[in-house]
């Protein structure tokens, strides 16, 4: 079971953890460059709202006529500057010096990206994100100063470090690593009491499932705990084995039923064989009583194995029938003379009301009668003496031949009621029997197309009602 636990756990690891580490990585992902990108516009949106038409105009041509009148508005304007404590100014001139800084120190000439770009933008403005030569990383922007006709007379940059933005993103990273851990933790640990919700249970039945295929019909799934499908199949696997141990039961029980059925009547074929064997011939009284007595038991040992060569065709699919048209009202009439000397032996009143013509079906005559036989075998069986059976055949309408066997016998409890045509199954296991007639019943009526109905009270007796498909009604 281990294996299995195994599995499933690796399963919902590669099925659902790996799943959710994914998705976790791409949102971290997603979230800081949204951030970063947010971070750094709210940056580009300060720098431009610096480079405005009124730098413009502070460095209008009508005052500014000559490199050292540009270079004194330059260094006016620095001074101006409001925002030196978060941006960095330049001023450049018109041939890429840089004459004025807001830093006080000196900025050596370099090729400035932003600057490049901004001198063939149709805006005349640019940024640029990178690094210094000392290695900061910084956001800056430069703005071109026209003249009167067009011409570039000179540029300002603007330039903010982003070291401290780097560092508000760090964190917010760190931040939302620390939250996807958390949820990624928490992930597992439910998720791992979800699949040991669904292990446990399933190694549980497994070992139940084990004992019962091994043969202990009495194992059970504790199904309390469970109020879901697992405790569905639990109590599944638990009616299973209830029916296995019913069926084993009725199996036994069959099996001992049909030994003793099969013994008696061969230790009193056995016991008279002996008995003639040793008796003089001339006492041709005992001769004969013993003759009918081999000939009874005989004829009773082959209705039993008949019978269990029928359960087995039926079992195995291969009960046939042979159809052709027959009077099913002479083949009930042949039953009912054999009964009635049985009846007169058993002191039982027998009483029959049959159609005065004759009824035509299509089906197998030795079966019917077979029908016949079984059904009021078991209505003397199971009554006493002085009992009365009733059998009525009529046609209730034109489709339909129906043949009603009632008995004042000891009746059938509404518990085994809906039991009694299973195989193995006796309501009475006072009474002889192999337990398997009225399952072979059921299926000769399937198999003609009719149905069978029984009807019973303890000590009120039984009511059989057989119903058969006829193609029309002969007079």
């Amino acid at each position: 079971m281990a294996a299995k636990k195994s599995g499933i756990t690796k399963r919902w690891i590669l099925n659902t953890l790996c799943v959710i580490v994914v998705v976790l990585l791409g949102f971290l992902l997603v979230a800081l460059l949204l951030f970063k990108e947010q971070y750094y516009e709210s940056v580009r949106m300060t720098l431009n709202s610096r480079a405005t038409g009124m730098v413009q105009s502070y460095f209008d041509l009508s005052t500014v006529n000559s490199d050292e009148a540009f270079n004194l508005r330059a260094k006016e304007y620095v001074e101006d500057f409001n925002d030196k404590a978060i941006m960095e100014v330049w001023v450049i001139d018109r041939y890429g010096n840089v004459v004025v800084s807001s830093s006080g120190f000196s900025v050596e000439n370099e090729v400035y990206p932003d600057y490049l770009s901004a001198k063939t933008a149709k805006n005349g403005r640019a940024d640029w994100v990178g690094k210094t030569q000392s290695g900061e990383h910084v956001m800056a922007l430069t703005f071109m100063l026209n003249g009167v006709r067009g011409q570039q007379q000179g540029a300002v940059r603007y330039i903010i470090s982003l070291e401290d933005i780097d560092s508000q993103l760090q964190t917010v990273f760190l931040l939302l690593v620390l939250l996807a851990l958390v949820i990624l933790s928490f992930v597992t640990i439910s998720g791992m009491f979800f699949v040991r919700s669904i292990v446990n249970p399933v190694q549980e039945i497994n070992k139940t499932a084990l004992k019962i295929a091994q043969g202990d019909l009495s194992a059970r799934i504790e199904t309390r705990e469970y109020e879901d499908e697992i405790g569905q199949l639990s109590e599944t696997i638990n009616h299973m084995a209830r029916e296995l141990n019913e069926t084993n039961r009725m199996k036994n029980e069959f099996l001992s039923t049909v030994s003793h059925e099969l013994r008696t009547p061969l230790t009193a074929i056995k016991g008279w064989g002996e008995t003639l064997l040793s008796t003089p011939n001339e006492d041709i009284l005992l001769q004969e009583k013993g003759l009918h007595v081999i000939i009874k038991e005989s004829e009773r040992l082959t209705r039993l194995v008949e019978e269990l060569l029928d359960f087995s065709r039926m079992e195995s699919g291969n009960m046939s029938i042979r159809m052709e048209m027959f009077d099913v009202c002479a083949v009930l009439d042949e039953v009912l003379t054999v009964f009635q000397a049985r009846a007169v032996r058993e002191s039982i009143h027998l009483e029959a009301n049959l159609p005065p013509f004759p009824v035509q079906m299509r089906g197998d005559g030795n079966r019917v009668k077979q029908v016949f036989f079984n059904i009021l075998d078991n209505a003397f069986k199971y009554s006493d003496a002085q009992a009365h059976v009733l059998i009525n055949a009529y046609l209730p309408n034109p489709q339909t031949f129906t043949v009603t066997v009632t008995d004042t016998g000891c009746g059938i409890s509404q518990a085994d009621l809906p039991h009694v045509t299973e195989k193995f199954y006796k309501a009475n296991t006072a009474v002889r029997g192999s337990g398997i007639g009225l399952a072979v019943v059921s299926e000769i009526m399937s198999l003609h197309g009719g149905t069978l109905h029984i009807q019973s009270e303890i000590g009120q007796g039984t009511t059989v009602t057989l119903q058969f498909p006829v193609p029309q009604m002969t007079e």
